[in-house]
């Protein structure tokens, strides 16, 4: 049968797919719109087959917060290119992953995958119907959540990095200000756990055995060794965890200080840093 441009705009306003993707697709289907949809679906999956191993180094980086402050989600859509990151499409995507994040309260990152949106199709479906407009991979590299007393988010003016921090004992006034310093500084800094108890003992245990050797390499004497390598160790904290980092905007006060001078007790229980790299 023949196919008109009314056929093609209806089934590019029905699916968002190409014009030119539209009109094979009918064609394809004798004109069957239904068909048509399900070729379209079909491009998208071989195309998600098809660069399943490439890399995805762009896209965007967003969290949300509940009203009561308690919760907090921060979501990452990666794409391969730059320019597709920016398109309408792709951030209305990224948007709408978020709100049904939200909205569905996923617990993992498989959970919003497969959640329902408005049409009863997936989030994955809608993610793989889009690589088969767009002709690149698509995919929810991370997808991370924060439950406290108080949560701050913090997102980086280039889009591909966002923050949120889970803050106890927040009795104090300015608790949120200094929470937004606080994510800056993991933004900044990229910790990689709230304090020494949180750091896995495969690292511990990493970081002694390569004090160990630095030492024996400098001739140090084999009974110090234990004793140098726990040196080196505390400074790896230090460096590496959160509470025990040098604050960014004041050096001479650790960011546990900072938080404590605060409000009196006031910690972080957990924190979320995600990147697009």
């Amino acid at each position: 049968m023949a196919i008109t441009a009314q056929d093609v705009n209806k089934l590019r306003q029905e699916t968002g797919a190409g014009m030119m993707d539209c009109k094979k697709a009918l064609t394809e289907a004798n004109g069957d719109f239904e068909a048509a949809k399900d070729i379209l679906r079909k491009q998208g999956q071989k195309i998600a087959s098809k660069r399943a191993d490439n890399a995805t180094s762009e896209g965007i980086v967003l969290t949300h917060v509940s009203e009561d402050g308690k919760n907090g989600k921060v979501i990452a859509l990666a794409c391969e290119t730059e320019p597709v990151s920016k398109v309408a499409d792709f951030q209305n995507l990224a948007k709408a992953a978020l709100e049904t994040a939200v909205s569905t309260n996923a617990a993992t990152k498989e959970e919003l995958l497969a959640a329902p949106q408005a049409d009863g199709r997936s989030l994955q479906d809608h993610i793989t119907d889009l690589m088969g407009k767009i002709g690149e991979k698509i995919d929810v590299v991370s997808y991370e959540t924060v439950s406290a007393e108080q949560v701050v988010n913090y997102n980086h003016s280039n889009g591909k990095l966002g923050v949120l921090v889970g803050l106890v004992n927040t009795g104090g006034a300015n608790v949120e200000e200094v929470g937004k310093d606080v994510a800056m500084q993991i933004a900044a800094m990229n910790p990689i756990a709230v304090d020494k108890d949180g750091v896995d003992s495969a690292t511990v245990e990493r970081e002694i055995e390569v004090g160990k050797e630095q030492a024996r390499a400098e001739g140090k004497p084999e009974q110090m060794l234990e004793k140098i390598a726990m040196g080196k160790l505390n400074k790896f904290y230090k460096d590496n965890t959160l509470l025990n980092q040098d604050f960014v905007k004041d050096p001479s006060l650790s960011v546990a200080k900072v938080l404590d001078n605060t409000s009196k007790g006031l910690t972080v229980s957990d924190f979320k840093r995600v990147a697009i790299a």
